[in-house]
């Protein structure tokens, strides 16, 4: 792992808005190495809970730790994997449901290189990431989520 490199930032206020995913895509297009893109989006949904139905999260981190250790997962995926490119970009503050709250987006020379290291990192995220997220329910109240 390259422990000069900075880590960078993955972290934006509020839901990741689709005009961001489709830019990135565009910006893309000129880099003609690439042979494929995986992407994943993480859209909240409207549970039923205990109080009610999901109506957003509230996303919460220990930010400093959190870019550190996605700066890790980041370092051992092209470690791992033969990538040309990755960003990562995950919400903080509420994000209603219905929104994208993480955004993984991957570059390969081929398409099993590229949907492999995307399920890696979406994994890694879940098992590794201090995020804490307030699932708000319409009755008012509020439930810690649990990932799995």
């Amino acid at each position: 792992m390259d422990k000069t490199k900075k880590p960078k930032k993955v972290f934006v206020q509020g839901p990741i808005n689709p005009d961001f995913v489709a830019k990135s895509i565009a910006s893309h297009q000129s880099k003609t190495g690439i042979g494929a893109h995986a992407l994943f989006l993480g859209q909240i949904r409207a549970d039923q809970k205990e109080g009610g139905v999901v109506t957003g999260i509230e996303y919460s981190a220990y930010e400093e730790m959190a870019e550190e250790s996605f700066h890790q997962i980041r370092e051992s995926a092209f470690e791992k994997f033969d990538l040309i490119c990755m960003h990562i970009y995950h919400s903080l503050g509420l994000v209603p449901t219905g929104e994208i709250s993480l955004f993984v987006f991957v570059s390969s020379k081929h398409r099993k290189v590229a949907f492999e290291a995307s399920e890696y990192i979406v994994e890694q995220i879940k098992a590794n990431i201090p995020i804490f997220g307030k699932e708000l329910v319409s009755e008012g109240g509020y439930v810690w989520k649990e990932n799995s």
